[in-house]
């Protein structure tokens, strides 16, 4: 089972999935006239939008914490080592390409959330890939077996790798046990997760910024402390990437390693194209009150990922000097380069920092399983207390376990997520065009645009009216 499994994620990963969602960005960046680049300015003026009162969904900016909440994990920390001790110093701008143009990719994903989303029994909002899968393709088997894939990958494994994380974190740093790290990390996310996508999103709303935040002040302290190093930084990134410069810290393969290894972190990191954002930007209600507005708050979110948070530990670990002085990698290497910088502070700033990004990525990993419960018709009290369990017993269990073949498991299920939903947008990519030029020409003519099936020039069939007309129209008149 271990060699088939490897096999698949070599297949997936190696050649699928990495030309893939790279085409898929590059192909989106184009065909959309590269929105995150022409109107990032209105990227930024939608998240910072007023919250709507329809108490159907979440608000923009809970919807960008959330998924910045998954986004935003261990990775981040730990993923950047990785690439800089593979791939080298140009390995980053490799990140960086593929964040860039895979903005356009989250857009899109994110904006057919919005459009096919559902209104419940409960009067939630809910929607994501397997709902635009089964409506606008009318293949809601494939809509099945991308739920599936998502719950066992996001809603149960990526939450014990996450919790296992935060374990080695504070055993390393306080000596903590780790099985009473798992405890407390499952009891603190019990009082989270038992209160449903809503609870969640409030808590994300405080945990993330704070999180985030916090990270990138001790990061720009230490740039601002090494201010003279940094712009010779970056241009080592670039330099590196593009041959003009040897490879540092004894990187074998030169400009390929530094391609290869950025782009696979990259995709990693961002998620853009793999299907898992896009079931949180379906339940937030947009404003302005169009399927785009949301695709472009999520779009932010990999800008925020990838060339804000993954820059920031990239320039300190090349500002430290430690990047191939040793055998350190992965998060190891993350804590000697803050250690260089801040003394034995760094290592606790670090252990505390996998706790924050660690904890909020297991609520918002687990909030995407929830919402493909709710495609499977399985959003029932007993359904979604045995996922709790089933997530909070995978939490204590990942805290003390680091069994590989398992978490390439997860690595398979996500890999055939992403292909669905690749598959998927590619289809949908000239609903995605229409609704984008629909957006941009509201706006282009001074109004606040809002979406109206009526007037929609696209394929209506799936597409709830009375999300998209009655009571947005009646508000316009």
């Amino acid at each position: 089972m271990a060699t088939l499994i490897d096999s698949l994620n070599g297949i997936l990963w190696n050649y699928i999935l990495i030309y893939g969602l790279l085409g898929a960005g590059v192909y989106f960046t184009v065909r959309l006239g590269a929105p995150q680049f022409l109107h990032f300015s209105e990227m930024l003026r939608v998240v910072r939008s007023a919250p709507d009162t329809d108490k159907r969904g979440i608000t923009p900016f809970q919807a960008l914490t959330v998924s910045l909440a998954s986004r935003v994990g261990t990775g981040n920390l730990a993923g950047v080592a990785v690439a800089l001790t593979l791939g080298g110093p140009g390995a980053i701008f490799w990140m960086w390409i593929v964040a860039l143009v895979g903005m356009a990719t989250a857009y899109a994903e994110s904006t057919l959330a919005q459009l096919y989303k559902v209104e419940t029994k409960t009067g939630e909002f809910r929607g994501g890939p397997a709902f635009y899968i089964s409506k606008g393709l009318n293949a809601p088997w494939a809509g099945a077996l991308f739920s599936v894939c998502l719950i066992l990958s996001f809603g149960l494994i990526f939450v014990a790798v996450q919790s296992n994380s935060i374990a080695e974190a504070l055993s390393g740093a306080f000596g903590v046990e780790k099985l009473w790290v798992g405890v407390a990390i499952a009891v603190f996310a019990a009082t989270v997760i038992f209160g449903g996508i809503k609870a969640i999103a409030k808590v994300a709303e405080i945990l993330v910024p704070f999180m985030a935040g916090t990270y990138l002040l001790i990061t720009v302290l230490v740039m601002v402390l090494n201010i003279s190093e940094v712009p010779g930084m970056l241009w080592l990134i670039v330099s590196s990437a593009l041959g003009l410069q040897e490879a540092a810290g004894g990187v074998a393969g030169g400009v390929m390693a530094a391609m290869l290894n950025g782009i696979k972190r990259g995709l990693f990191s961002n998620e853009a194209g793999m299907g898992s954002a896009p079931n949180i930007a379906a339940i937030a209600t947009p404003s302005p009150h169009h399927p785009s507005s949301q695709g472009l708050v999520q779009a932010f979110g990999c800008f925020i990922d990838t060339i804000l948070v993954c820059t920031a530990t990239a320039l300190m670990i090349l500002l430290s000097g430690v990047l191939g002085t040793d055998e350190a990698t992965g998060m190891q290497l993350t804590q000697n380069a803050l250690d260089s910088h801040l003394g034995v502070l760094g290592s606790y700033f670090i252990a505390i920092a996998i706790v924050f990004f660690g904890f909020t990525s297991i609520l918002g990993n687990y909030s995407y399983s929830e919402n493909a419960m709710t495609f499977l018709g399985l959003q029932g009290k007993l359904p979604m207390t045995i996922l709790r369990f089933a997530c909070l017993g995978m939490v204590i269990w990942g805290a003390v376990q680091t069994v590989t073949t398992v978490f390439n498991f997860a690595d398979a299920a996500m890999g055939m997520m992403a292909v669905i939903n690749l598959t998927a947008i590619l289809l949908l990519s000239g609903i995605v065009y229409r609704l984008t030029r629909d957006y941009f020409g509201q706006r282009n003519a001074g109004i606040e645009p809002i979406f109206e099936l009526d007037n929609f020039e696209g394929p209506k069939e799936g597409i709830s009216s009375e999300i998209w007309v009655e009571k947005e129209v009646a508000k316009r008149v």
